[in-house]
């Protein structure tokens, strides 16, 4: 499924939306200006839950680097694909709850939802030593604000059907349900020691 638009029309420009899909994108033109460099900026910029739980490990991070890889985590993107699903959904959900909630509240519920995700993936893998990046957490914490603030909503969605590409308006709680149920069991397979996604 391939939401296209919603039915819930916003009133001012996104700002700060629009602003936070142009640093995603920036950040993943400098990751891949690293070349050979990219498994260290990843490590390095990357919420790595070893780096804060195994003393051997984290006395090699200063306290400046230990808390910027707790928001530098979620403007990376682990390739070309990971990037575009997260912007596209930002983009197609962000602006009508920065619309809502405002311009600073909505950057600081962003920015909050992704260190609540982030704290939580440290806690859950306190050992592991996989860097995970990925704005998924900010951005489910956007779409659980779209589904609490227009529950009555519709998404216009792009279902492929084998070779038929039919699009419906579906409700919007039917969409970010499956949505949420998706991302839950994908969650729920991985283990602390496997991906690097968030």
């Amino acid at each position: 499924m391939l939401p296209l638009r919603s039915s819930q029309r916003s009133s001012t420009y996104p700002i700060v939306n629009n602003t936070l899909i142009g640093i995603n994108v920036l950040f993943f033109l400098v990751e891949l200006a690293q070349g050979q460099g990219l498994d260290e900026f990843v490590y390095q910029y990357g919420l790595v839950p070893a780096r804060y739980f195994v003393s051997g490990i984290s006395l090699h991070f200063t306290l400046k680097e230990q808390l910027l890889s707790l928001v530098s985590f979620m403007f990376l993107h682990g390739g070309v694909f990971h990037l575009l699903g997260n912007m596209w959904t930002l983009y197609i959900f962000g602006d009508n709850v920065e619309d809502q909630i405002g311009p600073v509240r909505y950057l600081l519920f962003y920015l909050l939802c992704g260190l609540a995700s982030g704290i939580v993936h440290l806690t859950s893998n306190p050992y592991s030593q996989i860097p995970t990046i990925g704005a998924s957490g900010a951005i489910a914490g956007v779409m659980g604000a779209y589904f609490v603030l227009f529950p009555r909503a519709k998404i216009l969605t792009l279902i492929p059907l084998l070779f038929f590409f039919p699009i419906w308006e579906i409700p919007a709680y039917f969409f970010l349900g499956l949505w949420f149920i998706l991302q839950f069991l994908s969650a729920t397979a991985s283990s602390g020691d496997m991906g690097g996604i968030a």
